[in-house]
């Protein structure tokens, strides 16, 4: 597997966990690790902001929204 090495810290009882859990998997502490990440970034599905933003596109029902924001604007004054 070509990729970079990298010095991570953590909690004690992380490390425990980390060593029980690859123990009883039959795998390094890394490829714990790499699978972790792997998951995280499948759930993640990339940029969060700009999934909210497709998400919530096309939501907003109460005309421009400028318009809106400059009538809220218009009553500061």
């Amino acid at each position: 597997m070509a990729g970079k090495r990298m010095i991570i810290t953590v909690p004690e009882k992380d490390k425990r966990w980390l060593e029980t859990y690859s123990k009883l998997c039959g795998i390094s502490m890394a490829e714990v690790i790499r699978k972790a990440i792997s998951k995280l970034r499948r759930e993640e599905g990339g940029n969060t902001y700009h999934r909210l933003v497709r998400e919530t596109q096309g939501i907003w029902e109460k005309g421009g929204g400028l318009e809106y924001q400059e009538k809220l604007r218009s009553e500061w004054r």
